[in-house]
């Protein structure tokens, strides 16, 4: 998602998660690392089959350990209230690439799923990890690589939350529970994003997928049952009362308005500054027609095209830039800022409002005498306010977050029990098709009408239905009994030792295989 289409920010405590002390180490799959300048040989089929087998029987040796922990849903992430703008900007992932992150992330040796979640203020890993450590610690070494920031820099910055956590993490994200500006909407827009593209790509597992699809629907109840959203502002509208807040009130109606980038936040920018009295602003813009749109929408402001190229003439005539596009580099540095002719007495320094990540100002432009340079981590000044008050509808809206949690973590529980119940129901289906054949040929064939076949074939479904349904009964899961997820496990595990299923090492097998072929593919 390119940084001015996406935001949010981070609200109350820090979550703050820690990696375990032990750090078994885990079986590796897939090529080497080729260092730059190495020459790599090709490998043939028969050392890639090799390789494959020799993961498996080495996953087979310490399938026991990894069976004794379930996989764990995990967010690793950073936020406006855990790392400074100039690390976020580094992690950012554009919309664009999404897919592309996403299928390097489920390609590492210990994350079966993943979604990531970048916006202006907050970049969030979502996955689903065969082993918590293992997995959390090649998520970081992959965002260390992306970004050029060193692991253990990184670890001081990072939250790190596990299963219930985690979701519950994500509930309050999409109800802008997280968010700096409480309640504001397009956190909302932006977790509807990831499911759209990640669908689109093919790259979200069932978990993630139902994760951010509950979240969604929590995110909605929390919007439309609480009076959560009533006056709360966006982002957009903090950047403008920011600008407000440093002209002086004397001259701030007539201060010269200029906007740089005519997207979601930049139309949002136009938004307010209408609702604040402002009668005028230049809008520059790559092309024309998003601003002819915002011009037929918003008929109580004058808006002025100038294209791209002439962006710096327009800020010479500017008191206050704003600054809302997807450059990856910096618009404004040092050199250019000084090169513009001065405002006017009346109004003292040039403000640039800047709400894009990665920055379009530099941060070098603050070292300009007549210059002030703001970016998103400057607006919790505007928000401060009313802080109680926003508190008090977090605690309202967390009612509905857990009942949304409670409906999440019962269907996932569910999922436990379903290669046992299918196990089962196959194990009993095969000796009864294989009894009903010996009584078929017992019988004799000639013997039996169609009807009686069918009777007796009924009969044979019927007695293994009934005999299979208590213990059946006995592996639900899903919040509709009074039984608990440790109970129905003991009952799957002892079905399983019973009838030798074996159902936890073969998921496991499979899993580890399907990683094995992936890696040499």
């Amino acid at each position: 998602m390119a940084a001015v289409n996406g935001f949010a920010t981070a609200f109350g405590g820090v979550k703050l998660g820690t990696l375990s002390r032990t750090n078994p180490v885990g079986f590796k799959v897939g090529p080497r690392l080729v260092k730059r300048g190495e020459v790599r040989c090709d490998v043939d089929l028969e050392e890639k089959k090799s390789a494959s087998v020799a993961a498996l029987e080495q996953f087979k040796i310490s399938a026991d350990r990894y069976m004794k922990e379930r996989s764990s849903i995990a967010v690793i992430g950073l936020s406006v209230h855990t790392a400074p703008v100039e690390m976020r900007e580094k992690l950012a992932v554009p919309e664009a690439q999404w897919p592309h992150a996403i299928s390097e992330l489920c390609g590492l040796n210990h994350i079966e799923e993943a979604a990531v979640l970048s916006t202006c203020n907050r970049m969030e890993i979502y996955v689903v990890a065969l082993s918590w450590n293992r997995g959390i610690r090649e998520v970081i070494e992959w965002m260390a690589k992306t970004s050029g920031i060193p692991a253990e820099e990184l670890r001081q910055h990072l939250f790190m939350l596990r299963d219930s956590d985690a979701t519950r993490h994500l509930f309050e994200v999409s109800a802008g529970l997280d968010s700096l500006v409480l309640g504001e909407g397009q956190i909302l827009s932006q977790v509807k994003q990831v499911v759209r593209i990640g669908q689109a790509s093919g790259g979200l597992g069932k978990n993630i997928d139902r994760m951010f699809k509950d979240a969604i629907t929590a995110g909605k109840r929390v919007r439309t049952e609480t009076n959560i959203s009533s006056g709360a502002v966006s982002v957009s509208s903090a950047a403008v009362e920011l600008a407000l807040m440093k002209l002086p009130k004397a001259h701030a109606d007539s201060a010269r308005m200029l906007l740089i980038g005519a997207g979601k936040m930049g139309k949002l920018v136009i938004k307010h500054l209408a609702s604040k009295g402002c009668k005028q602003v230049v809008v520059v813009n790559r092309s024309v027609e998003k601003v002819n749109a915002i011009r037929e929408e918003m008929k109580d402001i004058e808006i002025i095209y100038r294209p791209l190229d002439e962006m710096r003439s327009a800020a010479a005539e500017a008191d206050v830039v704003y600054t809302s596009t997807a450059s990856e580099t910096p618009l404004f540095l040092k050199e250019h800022v000084e090169a513009l002719p001065g405002v006017s007495e009346e109004i003292g320094v040039r403000l640039f409002i800047d709400i894009s990540v990665p920055r379009n100002v530099g941060s070098c432009v603050s070292d300009v005498q007549n210059a002030r340079v703001y970016n998103v981590d400057d607006l919790k000044e505007v928000v401060e306010a009313n802080k109680e008050d926003r508190l008090r509808k977090a605690m309202e809206a967390q009612e509905l977050i857990t009942e949304e949690l409670k409906k999440f973590e019962a269907w996932r529980d569910s999922l436990e029990t379903v290669p046992t119940i299918k196990k089962l129901r196959s194990y009993a289906d095969r000796i009864r098709a294989s009894e009903l054949e010996k009584c078929l040929q017992k019988i004799g064939e000639d013997t039996l009408t169609k009807k009686m076949r069918k009777s007796i074939e009924e009969l044979s479904s019927g007695i293994v239905n009934k005999l299979l349904h208590g213990p059946l009964q006995h592996l639900r899961c899903d919040g509709s009994d009074s039984r608990t997820l440790d109970e129905t496990l003991e009952n799957m595990h002892a079905l399983n030792r019973m009838f030798s299923l074996d159902t936890e090492k073969d998921i496991m097998e499979r899993k580890i295989k399907a990683k094995v072929e992936k890696a040499q593919t």
